[in-house]
Protein backbone atom coordinates (compact mmCIF):
# COMPACT_ATOMS: atom_id res chain seq x y z
CA UNK A 1 0.00 0.00 0.00
CA UNK A 2 1.39 3.40 -0.99
CA UNK A 3 0.98 6.42 1.32
CA UNK A 4 -0.64 9.49 -0.27
CA UNK A 5 0.35 13.14 -0.02
CA UNK A 6 -2.44 15.44 1.13
CA UNK A 7 -4.83 12.63 1.99
CA UNK A 8 -8.38 13.33 0.76
CA UNK A 9 -10.99 10.76 1.70
CA UNK A 10 -10.73 7.12 2.71
CA UNK A 11 -8.88 5.75 -0.32
CA UNK A 12 -6.25 3.01 -0.40
CA UNK A 13 -4.04 2.41 -3.41
CA UNK A 14 -2.07 -0.69 -4.37
CA UNK A 15 0.24 -0.53 -7.40
CA UNK A 16 1.79 -3.41 -9.33
CA UNK A 17 4.00 -3.11 -12.40
CA UNK A 18 4.31 -5.37 -15.44
CA UNK A 19 7.26 -5.18 -17.80
CA UNK A 20 6.07 -4.98 -21.41
CA UNK A 21 9.07 -3.70 -23.38
CA UNK A 22 12.69 -2.69 -23.23
CA UNK A 23 13.50 0.63 -21.58
CA UNK A 24 13.96 2.33 -24.97
CA UNK A 25 10.60 1.35 -26.51
CA UNK A 26 8.64 4.02 -24.69
CA UNK A 27 5.16 2.86 -23.59
CA UNK A 28 3.30 6.15 -23.99
CA UNK A 29 -0.51 5.95 -24.15
CA UNK A 30 -3.04 3.20 -23.50
CA UNK A 31 -6.73 2.41 -23.83
CA UNK A 32 -9.09 -0.51 -23.34
CA UNK A 33 -10.42 -2.11 -26.51
CA UNK A 34 -13.81 -3.60 -27.26
CA UNK A 35 -12.08 -7.00 -27.08
CA UNK A 36 -11.40 -6.43 -23.38
CA UNK A 37 -7.66 -6.14 -23.95
CA UNK A 38 -5.39 -3.26 -22.96
CA UNK A 39 -3.79 -1.61 -25.99
CA UNK A 40 -0.82 0.73 -25.78
CA UNK A 41 1.61 2.58 -28.02
CA UNK A 42 5.37 2.07 -28.04
CA UNK A 43 6.32 5.49 -29.32
CA UNK A 44 10.06 4.94 -29.78
CA UNK A 45 9.73 1.40 -31.16
CA UNK A 46 7.18 2.35 -33.82
CA UNK A 47 4.69 -0.24 -32.61
CA UNK A 48 1.28 -0.78 -31.03
CA UNK A 49 0.93 -3.57 -28.47
CA UNK A 50 -1.93 -5.57 -26.98
CA UNK A 51 -2.00 -7.08 -23.48
CA UNK A 52 -4.34 -10.05 -23.32
CA UNK A 53 -7.00 -9.75 -20.60
CA UNK A 54 -6.65 -13.42 -19.71
CA UNK A 55 -3.04 -14.49 -19.52
CA UNK A 56 -1.44 -11.03 -19.78
CA UNK A 57 0.50 -12.00 -22.90
CA UNK A 58 1.77 -9.00 -24.86
CA UNK A 59 1.60 -8.99 -28.67
CA UNK A 60 3.60 -6.29 -30.45
CA UNK A 61 2.60 -5.00 -33.90
CA UNK A 62 4.96 -2.76 -35.93
CA UNK A 63 3.28 0.37 -37.34
CA UNK A 64 4.58 3.77 -38.52
CA UNK A 65 7.07 5.93 -36.67
CA UNK A 66 5.96 7.71 -33.53
CA UNK A 67 2.62 6.11 -32.61
CA UNK A 68 1.34 8.41 -29.91
CA UNK A 69 -2.22 8.42 -28.55
CA UNK A 70 -4.67 5.56 -28.99
CA UNK A 71 -8.45 5.20 -28.58
CA UNK A 72 -11.17 2.63 -29.18
CA UNK A 73 -13.30 3.24 -32.26
CA UNK A 74 -17.02 2.60 -32.77
CA UNK A 75 -16.10 -0.12 -35.29
CA UNK A 76 -14.43 -2.33 -32.67
CA UNK A 77 -10.91 -1.44 -33.82
CA UNK A 78 -8.27 0.68 -32.12
CA UNK A 79 -7.31 3.97 -33.75
CA UNK A 80 -4.05 5.80 -33.10
CA UNK A 81 -1.99 8.73 -34.29
CA UNK A 82 1.40 8.37 -35.96
CA UNK A 83 3.10 11.64 -35.10
CA UNK A 84 6.26 11.24 -37.16
CA UNK A 85 4.80 9.58 -40.25
CA UNK A 86 1.76 11.90 -40.46
CA UNK A 87 -0.84 9.14 -40.48
CA UNK A 88 -3.90 7.93 -38.62
CA UNK A 89 -3.61 4.22 -37.92
CA UNK A 90 -6.22 1.54 -37.35
CA UNK A 91 -5.59 -1.92 -35.90
CA UNK A 92 -7.99 -4.79 -35.30
CA UNK A 93 -7.86 -7.37 -32.53
CA UNK A 94 -6.06 -9.83 -34.81
CA UNK A 95 -3.31 -7.29 -35.56
CA UNK A 96 -4.41 -6.23 -39.05
CA UNK A 97 -3.28 -2.63 -39.65
CA UNK A 98 -4.27 0.12 -42.04
CA UNK A 99 -3.43 3.82 -42.19
CA UNK A 100 -4.91 7.04 -43.54
CA UNK A 101 -3.05 10.21 -44.50
CA UNK A 102 -4.55 13.63 -43.60
CA UNK A 103 -4.58 16.14 -46.52
CA UNK A 104 -2.45 18.81 -44.82
CA UNK A 105 1.17 17.57 -44.88
CA UNK A 106 3.47 17.33 -41.86
CA UNK A 107 0.59 17.90 -39.47
CA UNK A 108 1.97 16.07 -36.44
CA UNK A 109 -1.16 14.07 -35.50
CA UNK A 110 -1.29 13.71 -31.71
CA UNK A 111 -4.64 13.42 -29.91
CA UNK A 112 -7.45 11.09 -31.00
CA UNK A 113 -10.91 10.27 -29.68
CA UNK A 114 -14.23 8.83 -30.81
CA UNK A 115 -16.87 11.47 -31.43
CA UNK A 116 -20.61 11.28 -30.82
CA UNK A 117 -21.11 11.26 -34.60
CA UNK A 118 -19.59 7.80 -35.14
CA UNK A 119 -16.26 9.10 -36.47
CA UNK A 120 -12.79 9.47 -34.97
CA UNK A 121 -11.47 12.98 -34.35
CA UNK A 122 -7.78 13.87 -34.12
CA UNK A 123 -5.53 16.87 -33.72
CA UNK A 124 -2.86 18.01 -36.15
CA UNK A 125 -0.73 19.83 -33.64
CA UNK A 126 1.97 21.15 -35.98
CA UNK A 127 -0.46 22.88 -38.36
CA UNK A 128 -3.20 23.98 -35.91
CA UNK A 129 -5.91 21.83 -37.45
CA UNK A 130 -8.38 19.17 -36.30
CA UNK A 131 -9.33 16.19 -38.44
CA UNK A 132 -12.28 13.83 -38.67
CA UNK A 133 -11.97 10.35 -40.15
CA UNK A 134 -14.89 8.06 -40.89
CA UNK A 135 -14.75 4.29 -40.46
CA UNK A 136 -14.01 3.89 -44.18
CA UNK A 137 -11.13 6.35 -44.06
CA UNK A 138 -12.66 9.57 -45.42
CA UNK A 139 -10.92 12.55 -43.81
CA UNK A 140 -12.15 16.11 -43.33
CA UNK A 141 -10.08 18.87 -41.74
CA UNK A 142 -11.05 22.01 -39.84
CA UNK A 143 -9.11 24.94 -38.45
CA UNK A 144 -8.37 24.45 -34.76
CA UNK A 145 -9.64 27.14 -32.35
CA UNK A 146 -6.05 27.93 -31.30
CA UNK A 147 -2.37 27.04 -31.38
CA UNK A 148 -0.98 23.51 -31.08
CA UNK A 149 -4.09 21.41 -30.43
CA UNK A 150 -2.97 18.43 -28.37
CA UNK A 151 -5.24 15.94 -26.58
CA UNK A 152 -8.89 15.76 -27.64
CA UNK A 153 -12.02 14.21 -26.13
CA UNK A 154 -15.76 14.06 -26.69
CA UNK A 155 -17.74 16.28 -24.36
CA UNK A 156 -21.17 15.61 -22.84
CA UNK A 157 -22.56 18.34 -25.12
CA UNK A 158 -21.75 16.42 -28.31
CA UNK A 159 -18.80 18.69 -29.17
CA UNK A 160 -15.09 17.90 -29.28
CA UNK A 161 -12.93 19.50 -26.60
CA UNK A 162 -9.17 19.88 -26.83
CA UNK A 163 -6.17 21.39 -25.10
CA UNK A 164 -4.46 24.22 -27.00
CA UNK A 165 -0.98 23.73 -25.62
CA UNK A 166 0.73 26.79 -27.09
CA UNK A 167 -2.43 28.87 -27.10
CA UNK A 168 -2.77 28.46 -23.32
CA UNK A 169 -6.43 27.69 -23.74
CA UNK A 170 -9.10 25.02 -24.05
CA UNK A 171 -10.82 24.72 -27.42
CA UNK A 172 -14.27 23.48 -28.37
CA UNK A 173 -15.28 22.31 -31.84
CA UNK A 174 -18.78 21.48 -33.02
CA UNK A 175 -19.09 18.57 -35.45
CA UNK A 176 -19.71 21.13 -38.23
CA UNK A 177 -16.30 22.72 -37.59
CA UNK A 178 -17.47 25.78 -35.64
CA UNK A 179 -14.86 26.52 -32.98
CA UNK A 180 -14.64 28.42 -29.70
CA UNK A 181 -11.68 29.16 -27.45
CA UNK A 182 -11.51 29.55 -23.66
CA UNK A 183 -8.26 31.20 -22.46
CA UNK A 184 -6.80 29.88 -19.22
CA UNK A 185 -6.38 32.25 -16.25
CA UNK A 186 -2.80 31.12 -15.58
CA UNK A 187 -0.08 32.18 -18.01
CA UNK A 188 2.23 29.44 -19.23
CA UNK A 189 -0.14 26.64 -18.16
CA UNK A 190 0.57 24.65 -21.38
CA UNK A 191 -2.41 22.25 -21.11
CA UNK A 192 -1.88 18.71 -22.43
CA UNK A 193 -4.31 15.99 -21.32
CA UNK A 194 -8.10 16.34 -21.27
CA UNK A 195 -10.96 13.99 -20.38
CA UNK A 196 -14.65 14.11 -19.62
CA UNK A 197 -15.46 13.82 -15.92
CA UNK A 198 -18.37 12.16 -14.08
CA UNK A 199 -19.66 15.62 -13.13
CA UNK A 200 -20.52 16.73 -16.68
CA UNK A 201 -17.40 18.90 -16.99
CA UNK A 202 -14.08 18.49 -18.79
CA UNK A 203 -10.88 18.07 -16.77
CA UNK A 204 -7.39 18.87 -18.05
CA UNK A 205 -3.75 19.00 -16.99
CA UNK A 206 -1.56 22.10 -16.94
CA UNK A 207 1.92 20.68 -17.39
CA UNK A 208 3.57 24.09 -17.30
CA UNK A 209 1.84 25.38 -14.18
CA UNK A 210 1.53 22.21 -12.09
CA UNK A 211 -2.25 22.45 -11.90
CA UNK A 212 -5.38 20.52 -12.79
CA UNK A 213 -8.12 22.45 -14.54
CA UNK A 214 -11.87 21.98 -14.87
CA UNK A 215 -14.09 23.59 -17.49
CA UNK A 216 -17.86 23.38 -17.76
CA UNK A 217 -19.57 23.14 -21.13
CA UNK A 218 -20.50 26.81 -20.62
CA UNK A 219 -16.82 27.73 -20.41
CA UNK A 220 -16.42 28.33 -16.66
CA UNK A 221 -12.86 27.44 -15.65
CA UNK A 222 -11.53 26.41 -12.23
CA UNK A 223 -7.86 25.61 -11.55
CA UNK A 224 -6.47 23.52 -8.70
CA UNK A 225 -2.83 23.85 -7.60
CA UNK A 226 -1.07 20.54 -6.96
CA UNK A 227 1.07 19.79 -3.87
CA UNK A 228 4.18 19.64 -6.06
CA UNK A 229 3.99 22.44 -8.66
CA UNK A 230 6.95 20.89 -10.52
CA UNK A 231 5.32 17.47 -10.97
CA UNK A 232 4.38 18.20 -14.63
CA UNK A 233 0.90 16.61 -14.85
CA UNK A 234 0.48 14.99 -18.26
CA UNK A 235 -2.53 12.73 -18.93
CA UNK A 236 -5.88 12.57 -17.14
CA UNK A 237 -8.82 10.15 -17.05
CA UNK A 238 -11.97 9.41 -15.09
CA UNK A 239 -11.36 6.62 -12.59
CA UNK A 240 -13.64 3.79 -11.44
CA UNK A 241 -13.98 5.50 -8.04
CA UNK A 242 -15.73 8.64 -9.33
CA UNK A 243 -12.58 10.80 -9.16
CA UNK A 244 -10.19 12.02 -11.84
CA UNK A 245 -6.71 10.49 -12.04
CA UNK A 246 -3.64 11.96 -13.69
CA UNK A 247 0.02 11.19 -14.25
CA UNK A 248 2.80 13.28 -12.74
CA UNK A 249 5.47 12.85 -15.38
CA UNK A 250 8.07 14.92 -13.56
CA UNK A 251 7.83 13.15 -10.19
CA UNK A 252 7.07 9.50 -10.97
CA UNK A 253 3.67 9.63 -9.29
CA UNK A 254 -0.02 9.42 -10.08
CA UNK A 255 -2.48 11.95 -8.71
CA UNK A 256 -6.15 11.86 -7.79
CA UNK A 257 -8.56 14.77 -7.64
CA UNK A 258 -12.16 14.52 -6.52
CA UNK A 259 -14.86 16.47 -8.34
CA UNK A 260 -14.87 18.96 -5.45
CA UNK A 261 -11.14 19.58 -5.82
CA UNK A 262 -9.49 17.45 -3.10
CA UNK A 263 -6.06 16.29 -4.26
CA UNK A 264 -3.87 13.33 -3.27
CA UNK A 265 -0.73 11.88 -4.85
CA UNK A 266 0.78 8.39 -4.87
CA UNK A 267 4.33 7.24 -5.61
CA UNK A 268 5.08 4.66 -8.28
CA UNK A 269 8.12 2.37 -8.28
CA UNK A 270 10.74 5.09 -8.80
CA UNK A 271 10.85 8.87 -9.31
CA UNK A 272 12.21 8.58 -12.86
CA UNK A 273 9.69 6.02 -14.21
CA UNK A 274 8.17 8.72 -16.47
CA UNK A 275 4.41 8.00 -16.31
CA UNK A 276 2.56 9.22 -19.39
CA UNK A 277 -0.81 7.75 -20.37
CA UNK A 278 -3.46 6.63 -17.86
CA UNK A 279 -6.74 4.81 -18.47
CA UNK A 280 -9.32 2.62 -16.69
CA UNK A 281 -9.17 -1.11 -17.43
CA UNK A 282 -10.43 -4.22 -15.69
CA UNK A 283 -11.74 -2.30 -12.67
CA UNK A 284 -8.46 -0.49 -12.02
CA UNK A 285 -6.31 2.35 -13.37
CA UNK A 286 -3.45 1.49 -15.71
CA UNK A 287 -0.54 3.77 -16.40
CA UNK A 288 2.13 3.65 -19.13
CA UNK A 289 5.66 4.11 -17.81
CA UNK A 290 8.12 5.15 -20.48
CA UNK A 291 10.83 3.10 -18.78
CA UNK A 292 9.19 -0.09 -20.14
CA UNK A 293 6.32 -1.09 -17.85
CA UNK A 294 2.60 -0.75 -17.27
CA UNK A 295 1.43 -0.02 -13.74
CA UNK A 296 -1.88 -1.40 -12.48
CA UNK A 297 -3.31 0.84 -9.77
CA UNK A 298 -6.06 -0.68 -7.67
CA UNK A 299 -8.20 1.78 -5.73
CA UNK A 300 -10.22 0.79 -2.68
CA UNK A 301 -12.57 3.19 -0.92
Amino acid sequence: MLPPMNESGEVSVVSREFGVSGPDAGPYALAEGSDGALWFTLVHQGAVARRDPGDGKVSVHPVGAGPTLIAAGPDGAMWFTEYRTHRIGRITSDGSCSAFVPPTPEGGPFGIAAGADGAMWFTLSAVDRVGRVTMDGEITEYAAPGAFPSAITAGPDGALWMTLNQGNAIGRLDPDGTGAVHPLPTAGAAPVGIAAGPDGALWFTEIGAGRIGRITVDGEITEYTLPDPACRPHAVTAGPDGAMWFTEWGSGRVGRITVDGQVSSYALSRPDCEPHGIAPHDGALWCALETGSLARIEVTA
